[in-house]
């Protein structure tokens, strides 16, 4: 394979970790080349964007890369063996080493592969031409495929006929428009999109898991704004969950994005609950994405955040509402509130609408008011002579109801003392006949 370009050496290039694996796999009397820095990294210099990770490619299969790294006594890790890969460690710094591969069938979400030492087979495979490109320690840029051309005009294309590589891999749909939104371009190719759109349906076979891991990109991505606004990106999200508002999610996301980023408090799960119409949307949210259960609450929340979640809040409704909440969901819930009062408000005059500062003044009150602990336990109920079981829950919540409404100031002996007036109350009604 002949260099097609170079570019200039870049600093990760020089990484002795780096060439040490190189020269593990590139070894005498092997084909040249035998290793090399594949897809994102190499995609990312030409784009003059950060390299993130670093990938490589080889033509030994597994079991020869791992036995060439041990003997370079550079440790292996056998994570996505099954793939083909192999990860090169050294202390945190992991290097993915996957061997050339030819597809041998494909259902749209799984496929079988064979091993090759064709370069080009292996480029052919993959999901688009930018991500087919493949350099040396050195700055060579190998193309075999045209990448190259397609990074100059800022374009993502498909490699081959693009309804064929989607039916091998839904997920190429999301990242498709995931590549858009994250590179912020601004055309699409006329034919990878119209071939998006004709097999929306196949995502349904995609597991949560993969869904949510492109989305989550698509969303904390510079231009997702602008992405969710193409009517093709947005016929996508509606045929994953259930928004009734259409026209303003872009417009929602938008105002979100910015905050978040004034705030430096980026999120993806909280720009999804912006997008999301209730709580029931958000509960079918979190099952279609497969959410963890700490997720789910917290998206479960932010889909109920109770009305008036505003700089205009009374002194004691924001105690009321943060005890409840916690410091961490009132947060959530402040920056969305403020988002969505600047898109009902956009438009109107600055002077109806509360300013920045009355906004970050609500959002920081957990730092001036620490939320209290109820001083009561069940033990406390059950020194008492009340019996294990509900009514424990029931007078604790009294209690605790009782408490608050008092500005949380009462102690641990002022509301034992509570307690025991109400469980001198409740017995006098019992024996009354009163319940």
């Amino acid at each position: 394979m002949t260099p097609t370009t170079t570019i200039p050496q870049q600093p990760w290039m020089a990484d002795p970790d780096l060439q040490a694996v190189f020269a593990a796999l590139q070894g005498d009397g092997d084909p040249v080349p035998s290793v090399l820095c594949v897809g994102g990294c190499v995609r990312d210099v030409l784009m003059d964007r950060p390299v993130v990770d670093v990938d490589l490619a080889t033509i030994h299969p597994p079991d020869i890369t791992m036995a060439r790294l041990a003997a370079a006594g550079i440790d292996v890790l056998e994570i996505g063996i099954e793939h083909g890969t192999v990860v090169a460690r050294f202390g945190h710094k992991l290097f993915q080493i996957t061997t050339l591969r030819v597809d041998v069938e494909t259902d749209g979400r799984h496929a079988q592969v064979a091993y090759t030492d064709d370069w080009t087979a292996d480029a052919s495979r993959r999901d688009f031409t930018m991500n087919a490109l493949y350099a040396d320690l050195d700055g060579n840029v190998f193309d075999p495929l045209g990448g190259m051309a397609d990074v100059e005009a800022r374009r993502v294309r498909f490699i081959g006929d693009p309804h064929e590589r989607i039916k091998e891999d839904a997920l190429r749909i999301l990242r498709f428009f995931r590549f858009h939104a994250q590179f912020d371009l601004l055309s699409y190719d006329a034919d990878g999109l119209s071939a998006c759109h004709a097999h929306f349906d196949l995502i349904a076979n995609l597991s949560g898991e993969r869904i949510r891991e492109e989305l989550f990109k698509i969303l904390m991505s510079p231009a997702a704004n602008r992405v969710l606004n193409e009517i093709e990106f947005l016929d996508l999200f509606l045929e994953l969950f259930p928004v009734h508002e259409k026209a303003e999610l872009a417009f929602s996301l938008a105002f979100i994005t910015a905050r978040e980023n004034q705030l430096g408090m980026r999120d993806p799960l909280r720009r999804l609950a912006m997008l999301l119409p209730d709580p029931a949307g958000a509960a079918s949210a979190a099952a279609r994405l497969r959410l963890s259960n700490n997720d789910k609450a917290r998206l479960a929340s932010m889909a109920a955040i109770p009305p008036g979640m505003t700089p205009k809040l009374y002194p004691h409704t924001r105690k009321l509402r943060l005890y409840a909440l916690g410091a961490h969901a009132w947060r959530d819930a402040v920056i969305l509130s403020w988002a969505r009062a600047e898109v009902r408000a956009d438009g109107f005059p600055s002077g109806e609408i509360a300013s920045d500062a009355d906004w970050m003044e609500l959002l920081r009150f957990p730092e001036t008011w620490p939320v209290p602990v109820f001083p009561l336990q069940g033990a406390d109920v059950l020194a008492l002579g009340v019996a294990q079981g509900p009514e424990v829950g029931r007078h604790l919540a009294a209690v605790e109801n009782w408490w608050t409404i008092r500005d949380f100031k009462p102690d641990h002996a002022a509301c034992i003392a509570k307690l025991k007036r109400r469980l001198r109350w409740t017995g006098l009604r019992r024996r009354l006949g009163l319940g």
